[in-house]
C-alpha cells in the first residue's frame, strides 16, 4: 500500500515538474517493461499505459520491502535514504540489463538531477506511509533491541546530527 501511494506521489511530482520545465515524457520505464515482458515496443497511449504499469508495479513491489524495513524498526529519514538507494539501484539494474538505459554517470546532469529528485520523492513518500502504518504496531524488533543494549541511547542520531534533530524517531 505504501509503495503504490509513493508511486502515485512520484508520478504527480513528475507531472508538475514537466509542466514547469516543459520536459517531455520519458518512455524508459515503458521500454524496460516491454523488454522484460518480451512485448513489442509500443507508441502513443499504449506506451503511456506501460509507463504507468512499470511505475506502479515497481512502486508496489519495492514498497513491500520498505514496509518490511519499517516493521523491523528501520524507520525515519535514514531508512528512507537507504530505500532511495534501493529504488535507484533497482531501476538501473533493470534498465541496463535490458539495454534500454545507460549508467547514470553518462547521463546529462539535468536528467540525472531530475531522476534523483523523483526517486527521492518516491522513497520518502513511501517511507512516511510505511513508517506511519508500522508505528501503529509499536516498536520494531530492531528498536526494542537497541533500547535494551547497554551504551545505546534512544533519540540519539548519527554523528553530525544535532541530538534534538533525532528526537521522536524511536530508539536506534
Amino acid at each position: 500500500m505504501a509503495g503504490l501511494a509513493g508511486a502515485a506521489v512520484m508520478t504527480a511530482a513528475e507531472k508538475l515538474e514537466q509542466r514547469w520545465t516543459r520536459r517531455p515524457d520519458s518512455y524508459v520505464p515503458a521500454r524496460t517493461l516491454e523488454r522484460l515482458a518480451r512485448l513489442p515496443e509500443r507508441q502513443g497511449p499504449r506506451a503511456t499505459v506501460d509507463n504507468l504499469a512499470m511505475h506502479l508495479g515497481q512502486g508496489a513491489l519495492l514498497g513491500a520491502l520498505r514496509g518490511v524495513m519499517a516493521a523491523a524498526g528501520l524507520r525515519g529519514p535514514w531508512a528512507s535514504a537507504m530505500f532511495w538507494a534501493v529504488r535507484l539501484t533497482n531501476d538501473q539494474v533493470l534498465e541496463n540489463a535490458t539495454g534500454v538505459g545507460a549508467p547514470p554517470w553518462t547521463w546529462p546532469r539535468g536528467e540525472l538531477v531530475v531522476d534523483l529528485f523523483h526517486k527521492g520523492v518516491y522513497a520518502f513518500a513511501t517511507g512516511l506511509i510505511a513508517d506511519t502504518l508500522a508505528a501503529r504496531r509499536g516498536l520494531g524488533p530492531g528498536q526494542r533491541h537497541a533500547a535494551l543494549v547497554p551504551g545505546r541511547r534512544a533519540h540519539v542520531g548519527p554523528v553530525g546530527i544535532p541530538a534534538g534533530a533525532a528526537a521522536g524517531r524511536g530508539s536506534r
